[in-house]
Order: C-alpha cells, then sequence, then structure tokens
C-alpha cells in the first residue's frame, strides 16, 4: 500500500514543520476560490477531494529542494467545508512554491488511489516548476518523490501591467490560421534567434515581422498548458505536448527565464507583441486527458487528489477508460470537472487575453461516465454558454480516439470545426483519384453538403489540407508512404490512410521535373485553401515546403525533424511569396455576409459550374476536372476557378466576360507557371486575349473580371 510507511528523516522534516506552523499559525482560509490565491496579507489555498481523509500543504524554498521548508496539516474539522480543504497562511506571497499530500485509501478495485508519499500539483496552480531531477518514474515507483517532483507556484495575476491590451475580436470571414509550435517555431539554430530565446515566448515575439509579412491573422498554438515532456517512449521527448498537468499554468520550458513566475510573464508579453501586430491568438487546448496515463501511469495531481472524480473509469473500477489513445480519459461532465475546465478557459481570455480555442479531440467531451455520447452534453453547453468566453474563438477537433466522429453535427451554436473531409478530399481530388470532382465542389462552398442542414455561416468549416498531425504539406507531395522508424514503433504508429502522392519519387529527388510538379501541387492545395468558404488553416513552415522526412507523427521528435528551417524560406522563395500575396487578397474578403446561413448564401450566390465548355461540368466518376464562376461583392467581381487534376492540359472555353461596362478576363494566378507569373498582384493581373484558356496538368487557373480596377495588357 503505497504511503504505509515513510523512513525516520520523512518523519523527522515533518515534525520540523510542526514547530514552524506553531510560529506563524495559519488561519481557517476559504472554500472559495479555488488554488492559491494572494490576498496582500497572505495566500488563501483551497482544493478539492471528495474522498480524502487528510490532506497536507507543504511549502518549498526552491523547486529543487529534497524536502518542503514547511508543511501545514489542515484538520479536517477547521480546514474542511464540504468537499473543499482550505487555508489560509498569512505571510505567503506570489512566488512561493508548494504542493499536496492527500491522504486516504489504496484501493484501485473501488477507484481511489491515494498516495500519501506522493507530492500534487494544484490543480489550479497558474504556475508550475519543473526540478532539473523531474523523473515521471519517481512518480510511478513506491516512495517519497518530492525531490523530483513538479510542484505549483503561488501566482498574482494582476500584478502584470497590459498596457490597454485586449483580445482582438477579429472576424472569422477575415481570419488566417496558422498552426504553429512555440518551440519548433524559432528553435532552429538557422531562425536568427539568440541561442537564449531559442524555443520560446520570447523567440516568437522576435518572429512576429514574419508573420505579419506573410499575412496571417491568428496563430494556432500547439498545446502551450504545462505538460510532462517525459510521456513518451524511452528514450523520446514528448515534443507536441499533449500530455498536460495542469490546465492553468504555461509551460515553463517554453520561457526564456528561470524564475518561477517567468513563463507567466514571458507568455503574456507574447500575447501582447501579438495583438500589437494585428494577430490573435488561438490555443490548442487538451481537457480530454492528463500525462497521468494509464493504470501503471505516475501519479502527478488528478489520480492523487480524487480519482473517481477526475477520471472516467471502466466497469472494473482499477482500470481508465481510453477514448484518447493515451491510457485516461477526463471526466469532462462531472461537475467539479466541468467547473475546472470552464474556470480555466475564463481565465485564459480574461487573465492572459488569449482570443480562442481548439478543443483537442472535442468529441470526447459529449461521452457520459459509460462512454455513451451525449445529445446535449453539460461541458459543451456550459462552454457555449459561459458570459466571458462570448466573442472568443472555440473550434472543435470534432472527433476522438474511439472512432466518434462529428463533423458536421457537434453540438452547439458558436462552435467551429477542423473539417477534416475538407483535407481528405481535397488531396484525393489533386492526386487524381475517381469519383473526387463532386467533393472537392462542395467543399469550395464551404461544405453545404455537412454543414448547410445546420444554418450556420460558412465560417463553421475551418479549412486544412495539413495540420501538425500528418504530413507536412511538402510530404504530400513527396510521399507514398510514411516513414516513422524513429518514433521507434516499427513503423506502426501515425496514420496510413494520407492520400498522399509522391509525383513519381518517394522523397527527395533531383529530378526537375518532379520538382516543379511538387511545387504546382503545393500551390494548388494552397490555393483552394485559401479561396474556400470557410476558416482557412495553414501549417507552420507549408509556405517554405518544411519537411519531416516523410514522418507523419512526429509528436516524440524534438529535434530538426520537427523544427522550422528558415533557410527554406529562401530555397522555396516563390512558395513563400505565393502564400504571402495569396493571404495579402483573403484578408480583405468582402465580411457583409459572414453571419448568413451557408445555404441561404449560396441561394443568393450568382454561382455558374463549367467543364471544358461553358455550363457544361462533368460529374462523372472518371473527371477530374471542374470550373466554376462566382459573381461577387454585389456582382461588381467575378472570378472563374479552374481545377485541372487531370495528368494532361485542358483547353477551357471561357464564359464572355464583357457585359458593356467593364473589359475581358485577367490571369490572376496559374499554379503552371513560374515566379512571377503563378500569382501576380491584384491590380497587375493582365488581360487575356483569348476566349479560352489552356489549364496545364495538375493545375489551378483563377481569372477575374473586376468592374473596380485598372486593366494591364497581356
Amino acid at each position: 500500500m503505497p504511503g504505509a510507511m515513510r523512513d525516520g528523516s520523512a518523519l523527522q522534516m515533518d515534525a520540523d514543520a510542526g514547530r514552524a506552523d506553531a510560529a506563524c499559525p495559519p488561519a481557517r482560509g476559504a472554500a472559495a476560490p479555488l488554488g492559491a490565491i494572494p490576498t496582500g496579507q497572505g495566500t488563501n489555498f483551497s482544493v478539492f477531494s471528495k474522498h480524502a481523509t487528510g490532506i497536507e500543504l507543504l511549502l518549498f524554498d526552491r523547486a529543487e529542494d529534497a524536502g518542503p521548508a514547511r508543511v501545514i496539516r489542515l484538520d479536517p474539522s477547521t480546514h474542511r467545508t464540504y468537499h473543499y480543504w482550505h487555508v489560509f497562511l498569512p505571510g505567503v506571497t506570489a512566488g512561493q512554491v508548494y504542493g499536496f499530500r492527500a491522504e486516504g485509501p489504496w484501493d484501485p478495485a473501488h477507484g481511489l488511489r491515494f498516495d500519501r508519499d506522493k507530492l500534487l500539483l494544484d490543480p489550479y496552480g497558474r504556475a508550475v516548476v519543473v526540478p532539473d531531477r523531474y523523473s515521471r518514474d519517481d512518480a510511478r515507483k513506491p516512495g517519497d518523490d518530492c525531490t523530483a517532483a513538479m510542484k505549483s507556484v503561488v501566482v498574482d495575476p494582476g500584478s502584470y501591467d497590459w498596457e490597454g491590451d485586449a483580445p482582438l475580436r477579429r472576424s472569422s470571414a477575415q481570419t488566417i490560421v496558422y498552426e504553429m509550435h512555440v518551440r519548433g517555431f524559432t528553435r532552429h539554430p538557422s531562425s536568427g534567434v539568440g541561442e537564449k530565446t531559442r524555443g520560446t515566448f520570447a523567440g516568437l515575439i522576435e518572429k512576429i515581422p514574419y508573420l505579419q509579412e506573410l499575412g496571417v491573422t491568428a496563430v494556432e498554438l500547439l498545446p502551450v498548458f504545462q505538460f510532462d515532456a517525459q510521456d513518451c517512449p524511452p528514450g523520446k521527448v514528448n515534443y507536441w505536448g499533449y500530455a498536460p498537468v495542469s490546465f492553468f499554468a504555461p509551460h515553463a520550458a517554453y520561457s526564456s527565464r528561470s524564475d518561477p513566475l517567468g513563463p507567466l510573464d514571458e507568455f503574456r508579453d507574447m500575447v501582447k507583441a501579438l495583438h500589437r501586430g494585428g494577430i490573435e491568438v488561438i490555443l490548442d487546448v487538451v481537457f480530454n486527458h492528463t500525462a497521468e496515463g494509464d493504470h501503471n501511469g505516475p501519479t502527478l495531481c488528478f489520480r492523487g487528489l480524487d480519482n473517481p472524480t477526475y477520471y472516467l473509469l471502466e466497469d472494473d473500477r482499477s482500470r481508465y477508460a481510453n477514448y484518447t489513445g493515451t491510457g485516461n480519459t477526463l471526466n469532462a461532465n462531472h461537475p467539479v470537472v466541468r467547473r475546472m475546465i470552464v474556470d480555466s478557459l475564463r481565465y485564459w481570455v480574461e487573465t492572459m487575453h488569449v482570443d480562442g480555442f481548439r478543443f483537442d479531440l472535442a468529441s470526447v467531451l459529449s461521452r457520459d461516465t459509460s462512454g455513451h455520447p451525449i445529445p446535449n452534453a453539460p461541458i459543451l453547453w456550459d462552454i457555449e454558454t459561459e458570459p466571458a468566453l462570448a466573442g472568443t474563438k472555440l473550434i472543435a477537433e470534432a472527433w476522438d480516439a474511439a472512432g466518434l466522429y462529428q463533423v458536421g453535427s457537434f453540438v452547439g451554436d458558436s462552435w467551429k470545426e477542423w473539417n477534416g473531409r475538407f483535407r481528405d478530399d481535397v488531396r484525393a481530388f489533386f492526386r487524381g483519384e475517381p469519383g473526387s470532382v463532386t467533393q472537392i465542389a462542395d467543399r469550395i462552398l464551404g461544405s453545404p453538403e455537412i454543414y448547410g442542414h445546420e444554418e450556420r455561416e460558412a465560417e463553421q468549416s475551418v479549412n486544412f489540407v495539413t495540420c501538425h498531425d500528418g504530413f507536412t504539406l511538402n510530404d504530400v507531395v513527396s510521399y507514398d508512404r510514411k516513414h516513422n522508424e524513429a518514433n521507434g514503433e516499427g513503423n506502426r504508429d501515425g496514420a496510413d490512410d494520407n492520400r498522399s502522392w509522391n509525383c513519381g519519387v518517394e522523397g527527395p529527388t533531383d529530378d526537375s521535373a518532379i520538382e516543379r510538379l511538387r511545387n504546382r501541387q503545393v500551390k494548388n492545395f494552397l490555393t483552394v485553401t485559401m479561396l474556400s468558404l470557410g476558416v482557412p488553416m495553414i501549417t507552420m513552415g507549408d509556405e517554405a515546403r518544411r519537411t519531416q522526412s516523410g514522418n507523419n507523427n512526429a509528436y516524440c521528435q524534438d529535434n530538426e525533424t520537427s523544427w522550422f528551417d528558415w533557410t527554406l524560406v529562401e530555397t522555396h522563395a516563390d512558395v513563400h511569396r505565393f502564400v504571402t500575396v495569396l493571404n495579402t487578397r483573403r484578408s480583405l474578403r468582402d465580411v457583409t455576409y459572414e453571419r448568413m446561413p451557408l445555404r441561404q448564401l449560396l441561394r443568393q450566390a450568382t454561382m455558374t459550374w463549367h467543364g471544358v465548355t461553358p455550363e457544361q461540368p462533368d460529374w462523372s466518376r472518371d473527371s477530374h476536372s471542374i470550373a466554376v464562376e462566382a459573381k461577387v461583392e454585389q456582382g461588381r467581381l467575378r472570378i472563374y476557378l479552374i481545377l485541372n487534376a487531370y495528368w494532361k492540359p485542358l483547353r477551357f472555353e471561357l464564359p464572355p466576360a464583357n457585359d458593356g461596362r467593364v473589359g475581358p478576363w485577367r490571369r490572376w494566378i496559374d499554379t503552371s507557371l513560374g515566379p512571377p507569373c503563378d500569382i501576380v498582384e491584384w491590380n497587375l493581373a493582365p488581360t487575356l486575349s483569348e476566349s479560352s484558356y489552356l489549364a496545364e496538368a495538375r493545375s489551378v487557373v483563377v481569372l477575374i473580371h473586376d468592374a473596380g480596377e485598372p486593366t494591364q495588357p497581356s
């Protein structure tokens, strides 16, 4: 039984701490608010535990200390109200390092896993320190782990000067999301960032001019909540960060500062700087599981405080339900956990000024205690109806690891969704799969087949071809198969269905014809992503053809496999320029119809489908090309989009452009052309002299006819 015996030195340490208590006795404290809240005279501590029989609060001078400087044992008759344990400590201020120990039954058969020897993080702790000797194994094995345990830190959230900053509340119709990894963005030596700040929040600040030039309007940061980097196979590191141990504290390793409160201030510096640059901050949040793993996992926080409250358990209460693929599943619809999740979101918006959240495996949040999906999951409506989150961007990854797929059916009125079918169908079309024309046509129009029934705006769909999970865009056009051997799992990990095409050679090649084709395919994907109805998202480095050498599950690769190699910006300057020009025009999009339901928008739009002959689209299974003409901006602008995924050039007869008021068609984009003709500045688009256009094999062409713009001779 863990915690049943303790050595003499530990008992003597507790006795010494008891004498310290007598010199400065704690007060009763209050149950609310939860966490460690400094008041000016001291700090109030409150933590939830329904099943604990005793709680101790341990104070440390430093993260590395082998033992606490002080131990305060909470008397249930004085320091417990209902299931909340609380105490007020005079003189304790921001920066104090602390943790809890919880006593109670070790009875896994009934879901109880109390272990008095384990130091526990505060579930509401606003900062975390990680000792150099941190050991996940020590938190899993019997015995005291104070020396090697993460610890919480008292924080005064109001001590920071925001200098008038506030969330930007940018229109979704004018949002371009850039999914990125804080460490990977600047960790590579080629980043130009100083060695001290590479891979940190401060390093990201130095690269804001790059993001502005690129034209993105929001960064979606892979997890920045404190996570356990040791939650990974032996010899690897958890790089992505989907292993949270705290829902309130920024990840300490992403700070260039070594003081306990440094990560908190550096994160806020980053948010403030991004806002000044006109860029929103969206956090990828993980409320579906924690780093405590399965029944053999470590005791870090929730398991040791109240295991059956925080986790979904199987009928065999010694085992965890695993709908996340990580060993455990958070009990998100339990009232206490629901409150913690909403409190966390409110904290990151109100105190940390973030603009939105992308919810990892969000469908898990719709499961009840038996694992069955709930039609109206309480936690999802708690988030939806929380006034403090009104106007905040809420994006769901509407599936989970156990097969629940809710794209198009995720609950709520304001949630946007990662449209995984956009990714799959666009990839399928451009690699020439039969029967893919009808699907890509639907995706371009905001996926009305998926979302039209909900009477929601087009921006409900977040459109992407790549994300952190899977191939990079370069690898989509360079590999037929995943190459994950470096992960040490025998290439069994990662998705097998990638819908990729290597263009004739697996991996890097010196064949210039294949390289030109790959470049063209990359531009095809980017063009469709940016021009389709919905919110576009691109992934860090895709604008410069960043590669992971075919690894489609680089979660444990904290090395050059995952880092952004900045030399690629010059190597693939044409792709970078292409994205920049494309983003510039996208950000000027008319938002008049932003809140109009997608079906109504499409009914009011003037839109015509074409094939190689006007008004004769080929919807057959063997078709690999389609064209669409649309009138936008009250009819002043006409756009003619040609998608040719066929392996031969096709000549498209153009519909008449001259209506007596304006000139003929002009060419804005042709991905088959070399720079700078592949995409030109909008006002400089050359005029076409012919009534037809030859679309090269596997290319995208965009022609424009604008009453308000000058024309240039071809």
